[in-house]
């Protein structure tokens, strides 16, 4: 009997592999690419009637990005778990802080996080912990993951909302989150907000 050549078997094992985990990438690439529009995806009302002033959404039920009063969302997906992202929640706090304190960008631009895997009870006790101040949303069951092509943690995506509520995707990266100034400079240099 012929045993199988040691090279192709290693090809024969690793090839599908290696397709299987580029996948993710490769959906990431397609629904997030510069210029292109987030997935159909729809989130809770905020019940914090400040959350949902700041986000300038009402009532209760559900409610879409595009659908912020913002001229500009800048979305974190995070987990929980996630190291680096535990390690950025200062800096996005402060982001978050910089935005606010300047009367011409604090109702252009807003914030929110989305929770990868992590439950309502998970998000408020990150939101606790490190005292974020603006809307982080649960999404435990990975709908929202999935539909941003499975992103890993931290990732950002900028959307520029026009206004009749069309957008448009601005900013798609992972991580490298370069610190509060630099990241709203490249806010602005890429919405084109100034």
């Amino acid at each position: 009997m012929k045993t199988m050549n040691p090279i192709l078997r290693y090809k024969v094992v690793w090839i599908p592999l290696l397709i299987a985990l580029m996948s993710p990438a490769t959906a990431l690439a397609q629904s997030l690419q510069k210029g292109g529009q987030l997935p159909s995806i729809v989130l809770p009302v905020p019940s914090n009637p400040e959350e949902r002033a700041y986000l300038g959404v009402s009532g209760t039920g559900t409610f879409k990005i595009p659908q912020i009063k913002a001229d500009v969302v800048l979305v974190e997906i995070f987990s929980m778990y996630c190291p680096y992202c535990q390690k950025d929640a200062p800096g996005i706090n402060e982001l978050y802080d910089v935005i606010q304190k300047d009367p011409d960008l604090r109702d252009r631009i807003k914030i929110i996080g989305i929770g990868a895997g992590n439950s309502a009870f998970e998000v408020e006790t990150f939101k606790k912990t490190y005292q974020v101040a603006f809307p982080l949303f649960p999404d435990k069951d990975y709908v929202i993951h999935q539909a941003f092509g499975e992103a890993r943690t931290p990732y950002f995506i900028g959307v520029k909302i026009q206004r009749d509520k069309s957008h448009q995707v601005f900013l798609s990266q992972q991580g490298g989150f370069p610190g509060a100034q630099p990241f709203l400079q490249q806010i602005l240099k890429e919405s084109g907000l100034r």
